[in-house]
């Protein structure tokens, strides 16, 4: 019997600048570093507002170059409602492309995987749903920023 694939719809993008990465150094797991996000903008058929300053990307770049991402960050929804984000992924390309992200270079999206697992947290009725769906996103990451395309499964 033929099973159905699960769908997915698109809920928003967020669009976040992002500080110059901290090195934490490098340790039997491979090199720790933090990087601040400093604001920015969520947009989208479900879900509009900001993302607060205050947030940080912790990150995990193990020997095999790929990048454990946990990122935790605040979003004020257009109606002043805040909801808390979870977002763990992913990083990983060709040695050479992951290079050049690691010196904040610019590198086609397609040409790296990029995925994330987002958990929100919110209080508000409006917004309780969140807390009662799974969700993928898309990640780019561009020099000075990072957007993530958000769907609902």
């Amino acid at each position: 019997m033929e099973k159905a694939a699960p769908t997915m719809r698109f809920v928003a993008e967020v669009k976040a600048a992002v500080g110059v990465p901290v090195s934490l150094g490098r340790g039997p797991n491979g090199e720790r570093r933090v990087i601040a996000i400093l604001g920015g903008t969520i947009e989208g058929p479900d879900l509009t507002g900001e993302v607060l300053p205050g947030g940080a990307d912790f990150q995990l770049i193990r020997p095999d170059g790929v990048a454990e991402i946990e990122a935790r960050y605040t979003l004020r929804l257009a109606d002043g409602a805040l909801v808390q984000v979870t977002n763990r992924g992913l990083r990983h390309a060709a040695p050479e492309d992951m290079a050049r992200l690691l010196r904040g270079e610019p590198v086609p999206p397609e040409r790296v995987y990029f995925r994330t697992t987002p958990v929100f947290e919110a209080a508000a009725e409006p917004h309780l749903w969140l807390t009662r769906s799974l969700f993928v996103g898309y990640g780019e990451r561009r020099p000075d920023s990072v957007l993530i395309r958000i769907y609902a499964v």
